[in-house]
């Protein structure tokens, strides 16, 4: 091969999608090296250890399906687990299949640079140490960036102040006076969760949620055993759905059925547990601005009904966007929160952050400001997403093009898993990607046993090197905007666009995330494969044997 490397594959980050990517290329036989900026494995569900962080998709279709023996051995305590237990999951795995004598914690990736004339690319941690790999994998999450709000005297509070992302394991907030800015699923789970243990709590919201109820529920013992005996079932349904969850769109259309066997079927979808109310709908209500609109108008009277101040339950409702148009959150008793004595709405629209202060926040009304005083403020202000843990790494790849630059006006990928003029780097789990917008771990599973075997094919084949076409990149692109236009989540601000008013950017101008469907995605993948990988030129060097 084009010159010596230290690793066959280097693989950055150890969430739910990095483990299962490690432990492919361990099978293989390669020799490989996983790097993660934290102390654990875990990801995503080793940073978020703020109160109320959960599932919200169910625990037993998120875990990983790949392992018979994972399947058999683990069992989910509630239908909607919780942050620890899923750390404590991928730990389990982790330490089943050994993964981590493979990975360096506590390492940070700084910059990344392709090799041209070895074929190979050179890897440096923030240690100052470099490394070489012929291929690296990124496997970064797609909220793994959290973004701080942009306000004037933030660092000056004399209080704690954090971001939920941060959130330390003995922080005692009971009996605090405590201030949430924020209300994106994070925030709606945090404010949830505390408001009966502190003694003040003010919600500073600027952007109202279509929140629904999680209904979540413990799994005992027989419950577990009906599970497992129906895994092959479950699995076989997510696979089929078009969102990689156990739900999947009615066939009808919202006005193929008289209005109350529209309202009848809303009911049924709001009392059932997790996203059904979302995508197990009417299969036109997130593309017709006519159905969605009288969903929301149901989905509005459901918070009217849960709050007993008409004036706070009107704040709540979401104006700018229709319900499903962006990211739900599933709430368990959020609505009801407001109707505690302790718990205080502030619309941002009305009275603005005028400043963070030593006590407090100083908001800007008609009569000129008010001061709230806090002993803990908990920033729930969202990621730079998808994107995010890209533009922090110095990729730079044929001729020391930099990846930020190629992406500064939105993500450019093939299949949203390579990008044109980075040759033998695999975004698993990438921009565009079905891993990202269907359900994590199946969009996940499939994206790493294809890149998987691409590089086992290739490499069986004698090949070193591969790239994607830019004609290739450009149609996918295209494809992905086609099919996100057709969706009313197109024209919202919501970070499946790149919205993040907390960034000094602008919005990217293409998608994030891929809205075809998991299925179609799947279908694609196995397509390229199939015919021989025709949207990468693929070159051949002295010998392409892996190192093992």
């Amino acid at each position: 091969m084009r010159g010596t490397t230290d690793y066959d594959c280097l693989v950055i980050g150890t969430g739910i999608c990095g483990l299962y990517q490690l432990r492919r290329l361990v099978d293989l036989g390669v020799s490989v090296l996983a790097v993660d900026a934290n102390s654990d494995v875990g990801g995503t569900w080793f940073n978020n250890r703020y109160p109320g962080c959960r599932f919200d998709s169910e625990s037993f279709t998120y875990g990983y399906s790949w392992s018979p023996d994972v399947l058999a051995e683990w069992s989910w305590s509630e239908r909607f687990a919780p942050q620890a237990e899923t750390f404590r999951y991928l730990s389990f795995v982790a330490d089943k299949y050994a993964l981590r004598r493979h990975i360096r914690f506590s390492t940070r990736v700084v910059a990344a640079e392709w090799d041209e004339d070895g074929w190979l690319w050179q890897v440096e941690f923030d240690s100052g140490e470099s490394v070489t790999a012929r291929y690296l994998l990124t496997a970064m999450g797609m909220l793994s960036i959290p973004t701080m709000p942009r306000l004037e005297g933030i660092d000056s509070f004399e209080g704690t102040a954090l971001h939920t992302f941060h959130w330390p394991d003995d922080l005692d907030y009971r009996g605090q006076r405590v201030a949430v800015i924020g209300t994106g699923s994070t925030g709606v789970q945090v404010i949830s969760t505390i408001a009966s243990e502190v003694e003040q709590l003010v919600v500073f919201q600027l952007d109202a949620s279509w929140c629904v109820p999680l209904h979540n529920s413990a799994i005992g013992a027989e419950d577990m055993d009906r599970i497992r005996a129906n895994y092959e079932e479950i699995f076989r349904q997510c696979r089929e759905s078009p969102s990689g969850f156990m739900y999947r769109p009615d066939r009808r259309r919202t006005k193929d059925v008289s209005r109350e066997e529209r309202l009848a079927f809303w009911e049924k979808l709001y009392a059932e547990p997790g996203f059904g109310i979302w995508l197990g709908n009417f299969r036109d209500v997130l593309m017709d601005e006519e159905a969605n609109s009288e969903l929301s108008d149901f989905i509005a009277g459901k918070i009217r009904d849960r709050i007993d101040d008409a004036e706070v339950a009107e704040i709540l409702i979401p104006k700018d966007h229709g319900f499903g148009t962006k990211r739900v959150p599933l709430e368990i008793g959020y609505y009801e929160t407001y109707n505690r004595g302790n718990v205080e709405l502030v619309d941002l629209n009305r009275t603005p952050i005028e400043r963070i202060t030593p006590k407090g926040v100083l908001v800007r009304d008609d009569a000129g400001g008010q001061e709230f005083p806090f002993d803990l403020i908990v920033f729930a202000t969202g990621f730079d997403a998808v994107t995010g843990a890209y533009d922090r790494i110095g990729f730079r790849g044929v001729d020391g093009v930099s990846l930020r630059d190629k992406w500064s006006q939105g993500p450019e990928t093939l299949l949203g898993i390579a990008t044109a003029g980075f040759p033998n780097l695999l975004t698993v789990g990438g921009p565009q990607s079905g891993s990202v917008a269907s359900n994590f771990p199946r969009g996940i599973e499939d994206a790493v046993n294809w890149a998987t075997d691409f590089i086992a094919d290739l490499a069986g084949r004698g090949f070193a090197r591969f790239e994607a076409t830019r004609d290739a990149e450009l149609q996918w692109v295209g494809h992905v905007e086609e099919f996100h236009g057709n969706m009313l989540m197109s024209r919202t601000k919501s970070w499946f666009n790149g919205h993040n008013i907390n960034l000094d950017r602008e919005v990217p101008k293409r998608p994030l995330v891929y809205s075809g469907g998991a299925v179609r995605y799947r279908r694609r993948l196995q397509e390229e494969a199939a015919a021989g990988y025709p949207s990468f030129v693929i070159s051949s060097g002295l010998t392409a044997e892996l190192t093992g």
